[in-house]
């Protein structure tokens, strides 16, 4: 009997498949426990991380180890470029391609990662979005980098009042884009968002993993220390020339880049980085959390419990 044929294991999608999701905070232990999950089930991995996609970044953003690859098939990771436009709706059509493929030969598949849009998108699929301008893109950016996320606010509050009293206004990728779809076609982001959820033809288990606030803030920071020390600088200095791209607008790179540009000393830098990463685990706890179809667990919660209690369909 396979693994993915346990008793207590009952799919009960359309087509007898399902995805287990496994999402959470930042430094929570995803990629470990969705290894052992995946081994556990003899299944794959699509990852659900908007920056582990880009094969340019690796230290900074966390990337399964090479042994890690080498254990379990993974997708989503190192499978685009910075310079390409990745988003939601791309995410969306590729995982949904590869969660197909694994169905092939599996039952279940995994899916692992923070970008709770990213999730949403697989689950619910996403609505289009215009064609953004990129000077209008490269404007907002470079405001960004030079006056900081109050500014970003303020430029949403004047161009797009919809969006600032109902979307999150702390969260500066969000706003980033939300104003540049409002400078690109005069429309307010919430237009297109029509909130019409798409059916899938399989299950989806949602598995939220979480630690007390200390343990996490512990975690956080000995990551940080780590990525210095396996050279994270170094990384960055080479990105340095495409700073102002998208994909860059992102935790751990444009800190390092304040300090490169002399905005900053490197030690600021540094815990720059980890209030940041600790602010970006708050915000994604709370996205998560508003999913009431989370169950929520930690990362150290037995594989054997997890078949009996949340993979049954009791």
């Amino acid at each position: 009997m396979k693994k993915n044929d346990h008793p207590n294991f009952t799919p009960s999608g359309d087509r007898g498949k399902a995805c287990i999701i496994i999402a959470g905070p930042t430094a929570v232990g995803k990629t470990t426990f969705a290894i052992q999950l995946a081994q556990h089930l003899s299944t794959q991995i699509i990852s659900a991380d908007s920056r582990q996609c880009f094969k340019e970044l690796n230290i900074g953003v966390a990337k399964p180890s090479a042994a890690e690859f080498q254990t379990v098939p993974h997708y989503f990771i190192n499978s685009h470029s910075i310079t390409e436009e990745v988003n939601a709706a791309v995410f969306e059509e590729y995982a949904l391609q590869k969660v197909n493929e694994i169905f092939t030969q599996h039952d279940t598949a995994v899916m692992v990662g923070g970008t709770g849009l990213y999730i949403k998108a697989f689950c619910e699929g996403i609505d289009a979005l215009p064609d953004i301008d990129l000077a209008v893109r490269e404007k907002i950016i470079t405001g960004y980098h030079q006056h900081g996320l109050q500014w970003l606010q303020k430029e949403i509050e004047i161009n797009d009042p919809v969006y600032f009293t109902k979307g999150e206004i702390k969260n500066p990728q969000r706003l980033m884009r939300a104003l540049e779809v409002k400078l690109s076609s005069g429309e307010s982001i919430t237009h297109f968002q029509t909130q019409q959820k798409k059916q899938r033809d399989f299950k989806i288990i949602k598995i939220g993993l979480e630690l007390p606030r200390e343990q996490l803030i512990k975690n956080i920071n000995q990551r940080v220390d780590a990525m210095m020390e396996q050279g994270l600088l170094d990384e960055v200095k080479q990105l340095h020339q495409y700073k102002n791209l998208n994909a860059l607008q992102t935790v751990g790179y444009k800190e390092i880049f304040d300090y490169l540009d002399g905005a900053a000393t490197l030690e600021n830098a540094v815990e720059q980085i980890k209030i940041n990463t600790r602010q970006y685990a708050k915000r994604q706890m709370t996205w998560f959390k508003k999913d009431s179809e989370f169950k929520w667990i930690s990362p150290q919660f037995p594989l054997s419990a997890l078949q009996a209690d949340f993979l049954s369909g009791k």
